[in-house]
């Protein structure tokens, strides 16, 4: 339990952060049958909760109509670490290091035409970051030919891990590996890891602490 207390992202500003910079989520919801049906989603989080674009007719929106306790996850996968980084032999030591958001909250379907408005140029600000489109006005058709799913948040749980589990000598050596490694994302992981390239070799300049 206190391995799992370290992982804890503690701060929601760095869960706004992620959620802001990932570009796909995932949404549950209870199908007819009791199953949980898993789709991804292009989202945006906004105002303290997740907006979703979808077609008018389709199985999670009936599934929301008939039980609106949903779930919605993001996740990123910064860094696969080969078993070899600590032994040569003992293939169960391989591991990753990763950011993931959990939620659990109700399904909503919006109707209320400035709050699509809101959350449709919410999306598009995220995706198309570079303009070029002329916003959405609540009076457009366009509203009508798409249903907004939002995603109230009962709560909300983070979990990153980036070697703060980790003594920093260990951390050290973690670091070296991945440079080592040299993975095409290797660099950006030593980032947020708070390490930094220089010509003496690796330098921790930051303590992430989310």
């Amino acid at each position: 339990m206190q391995f799992v207390g370290i992982l804890q992202i503690r701060s929601y500003d760095k869960v706004k952060e992620f959620l802001n910079e990932e570009h796909v989520g995932r949404l549950s919801s209870i199908d007819e049958n009791g199953f949980p049906q898993i789709i991804p989603m292009n989202f945006v989080f906004l105002n303290d909760a997740i907006y979703m674009h979808s077609h008018v007719k389709g199985e999670k929106l009936e599934n929301i109509s008939r039980n609106n306790k949903v779930g919605f996850e993001a996740d990123r996968e910064l860094e696969f670490l080969p078993s070899y980084f600590e032994d040569p032999h003992n293939a169960s030591l391989a591991d990753t290091l990763y950011i993931s958001v959990v939620i659990k909250g109700m399904g909503v379907f919006v109707s209320d035409r400035e709050e699509k408005t809101l959350a449709l140029n919410g999306l598009m600000k995220k995706y198309q970051p570079e303009g070029q489109y002329d916003p959405i006005e609540s009076d457009m058709r366009v509203l009508d030919a798409v249903s907004i799913i939002k995603v109230v948040p009962q709560t909300i749980h983070g979990k990153y891990k980036i070697g703060q589990h980790l003594n920093p000598k260990d951390r050290m050596e973690l670091a070296k590996n991945i440079l080592k490694k040299n993975s095409p994302t290797s660099k950006k992981t030593l980032k947020i890891m708070g390490f930094e390239e220089t010509s003496d070799g690796l330098r921790m300049i930051d303590e992430p602490v989310w």
